[in-house]
């Protein structure tokens, strides 16, 4: 290889538009031999001495990979390697500049996304700056190639780890927002001008905006809704803060890309708002609702009712998810919505939406099949927030449908307790006409019954039976006190006597099912102890018991034994209970005439 320093001297002979491919090949060729021997401070005397920039210019450009993933590799000081690439961003042709470093954005290394984006963002800003009206589609084009690979760095999951921030998601997303300032900006100036100049750059306008636009909703979805957004101090909650601020700032309403559905086919200005992906559009009405981001910019005028119907489908959305911080966010929503929204006033028509009948089936979901401890009870919560917000009417069709369709004990059992909240006018003040008379035995008709009949499990649907005797009971009790009510009271002893028929065949089923596993169950770890003590070890089986989706024989021998005697008192309660339903239909029979 020629020695470096002739190799100048020839060069600086030869004209500007006289270097051959040939100068350009033997430019990178000497410029990599010198980055990857440690002297990059070569190069850059190299490239900032005057009497070269005319060499520059015409062939410092192949200098921008191999100095560009010097700076990346982070193996030396890569001081001198910054310098040469700020230098010959300045120096060089801004379109070829803007080709060469768009290129290794797109093709970045898997292993060094973060450094790529954070290093590359602030030279491609200063070239689209320079291209000026010239630079076209470039601030797009740019914009998504870098949410898509920032797209693909892991989201940390803990404080800590965004403090630590190894994959540099973090800086990233706050040099996104450094990036997009001078364009906003652009945007802003020219819709605050006027006359025949700003009505020229019109389209051009609003193809930077809707660009602009895109981009902030890519980047809602990806990183913002797998982010954690609870602390103002964390640089997602910046991220979202900005990417808020920047639609507003833009003249982008938030009613427009929340609700807005396109009405024809030829407005293209507000049908790309509705192309804008539901998953965005979710996050940014958790952003706006839950954390009050930019709510202060948001109308006023939208009543909760509405507002809870649109961001229904959001959370539908949302809750039907697997993802921790999908699902948080959902039941965030879900709640924040509903609390605006006052009590026993949401009419039965809205049960009619999709997602109203969607959303309390995705908790139900949550409730019974989540393994994850707290959102099974924040699930709960917002289930029950939503029963609350129903009026009488809507509440008496949504047990209905919860008693036919949920097949949990536990879940109709919730929804039990809540009917025999409705009739007792302890708990809901005025009782509702869909809590009394024919409205009220329909709905009793469904709870007093036993889903699988005499074979019914009842250990395992023990919530739904114990419910419905408590609920029996509670009526018997309040009906035995009304001397005007003999039909509701026939009615219900019918309803008690029916149902009381087979929980009987059922307890007795059960009690020697049960009374049999146990006893079996003393044996065998009576017959193992004998075992241990002859130094062998045989594992019996018991046989397999479902007790609420958890297999008997998976528990140990303590846990088996506390199981099955937890059942024989709770058939002892349920016994209990049917007695003394039992004596209140007897009493009042003994004394009327």
């Amino acid at each position: 290889m020629p020695k470096f320093k002739d190799v100048v001297e020839k060069w600086r002979k030869t004209p500007e538009n006289k270097f051959k491919q040939k100068d350009r090949e033997l430019c990178i060729q000497i410029g990599s031999a010198c980055i990857d021997q440690g002297e990059s401070a070569k190069v850059l005397d190299f490239i900032k001495e005057e009497k070269n920039q005319g060499i520059v210019r015409a062939l410092g450009l192949g200098l921008l990979q191999p100095l560009v993933k010097e700076v990346l590799k982070r193996k030396r000081n890569p001081v001198h390697c910054e310098a040469a690439v700020t230098h010959l961003v300045q120096a060089c042709k801004p379109k070829e500049v803007f080709d060469n470093l768009f290129g290794q954005l797109e093709d970045c290394d898997p292993g060094f996304i973060g450094e790529t984006v954070i290093f590359l963002l602030p030279h491609l800003q200063t070239v689209m700056l320079q291209l000026g009206d010239d630079r076209g589609p470039c601030v797009g084009a740019v914009l998504e190639v870098a949410q898509r690979q920032v797209a693909r760095l892991p989201v940390p999951y803990t404080r800590q780890q965004e403090k630590t921030d190894v994959h540099g998601l973090c800086k990233c997303c706050a040099v996104l927002l450094d990036f997009l300032q001078p364009f906003v900006v652009e945007v802003k100036t020219v819709d605050s001008k006027k006359g025949a100049a700003s009505a020229a750059k019109g389209p051009v306008n609003d193809r930077l905006r809707e660009d602009i636009v895109k981009f902030c909703m890519m980047s809602l979805r990806e990183p913002l809704l797998q982010a954690i957004l609870q602390d103002p101090s964390s640089p997602f909650w910046t991220f979202a803060t900005g990417i808020t601020a920047i639609l507003t700032a833009i003249h982008k309403p938030l009613p427009v890309l929340l609700f807005h559905q396109p009405m024809r086919r030829g407005d293209e200005f507000i049908s790309k708002a509705a192309s804008y992906s539901e998953e965005s559009r979710a996050c940014l009405a958790y952003l706006l609702f839950v954390q009050l981001i930019a709510m202060e910019t948001f109308p006023a005028i939208f009543s909760p009712v509405y507002l809870l119907q649109r961001n229904m489908d959001y959370v539908n959305l949302l809750s039907a998810r697997k993802d921790e911080s999908w699902l948080t966010k959902g039941l965030d929503l879900c709640e924040k919505s509903l609390e605006r929204v006052e009590g026993c006033t949401l009419p039965v028509e809205i049960l009619e939406l999709r997602s109203f009948y969607t959303v309390p089936q995705n908790l139900v979901q949550i409730m019974t099949v989540c393994p994850i401890k707290h959102l099974k009870t924040r699930a709960l919560h917002v289930f029950q927030l939503f029963i609350d917000k129903l009026n009488g009417e809507a509440k008496h069709r949504f047990f209905r449908c919860m008693l036919t369709t949920s097949h949990h004990a536990g879940v109709e059992g919730h929804v039990i307790k809540n009917i025999k909240n409705q009739v007792d006018p302890a708990n809901c003040g005025q009782v509702s006409c869909w809590f009394s008379g024919e409205h009220l035995l329909s709905l009793l008709q469904l709870a007093l019954c036993l889903p699988q009949g005499a074979e019914t499990d009842l250990l395992h649907g023990m919530d739904r039976v114990m419910e419905s005797l408590n609920l029996l009971r509670f009526l018997l009790i309040k009906e035995k006190e009304k001397s005007s009510s003999k039909s509701m009271w026939a009615e219900l002893c019918k309803l008690a006597d029916s149902y009381l028929k087979v929980l009987r065949v059922c307890l007795s089923m059960s009690r020697s099912y049960y009374g049999s596993e146990l006893k079996t169950l003393k044996e065998n770890q009576k017959n193992k102890a004998k075992e241990r003590r002859e130094a062998r070890k045989i594992k019996k089986p018991v046989r397999e018991i479902n007790v609420r989706d958890e297999k008997l024989s998976d528990m140990s021998e303590m846990e088996q034994h506390q199981v099955l005697q937890c059942a024989m008192v709770t058939f002892d309660l349920m016994d209990s209970l049917a007695v003394r339903i039992e004596e209140l239909t007897e009493d009042r029979a003994a004394r009327e005439p």
